[in-house]
């Protein structure tokens, strides 16, 4: 039997290419489009409600770019659960 991996280690493709050029997405170009976006969406709306919501998803999606490493060991080790899970049967799967 073979053995299929789930996902892929985007994190690892990533530093494939260089981790410049990792470091430079996740430390440049994501910080920079987050605030671009609040930008636009405070000119556009002219609103605080709208604005204050932007700035919240992007502090989310900022701050979830800048801890990759918790997500992909917290992904791994989901996928290995299932990948390794097999036959067993967990409490409320019946």
């Amino acid at each position: 039997m073979q053995s299929v991996s789930l996902a892929a280690d985007w994190i690892t493709i990533g530093t494939g290419f260089g981790t410049d050029m990792k470091t430079l997405i996740f430390n440049v170009f994501i910080p920079v489009l987050c605030g671009i976006f609040v930008l636009v969406v405070g000119f556009k709306t002219r609103a605080p409600g709208p604005t204050l919501m932007a700035v919240i998803f992007a502090g989310v999606v900022w701050g979830l770019s800048a801890n990759m490493a918790t997500i992909k060991d917290t992904t791994g080790d989901t996928v290995k659960q299932y990948d390794t899970g097999g036959n067993t049967v967990v409490q409320g799967d019946q």
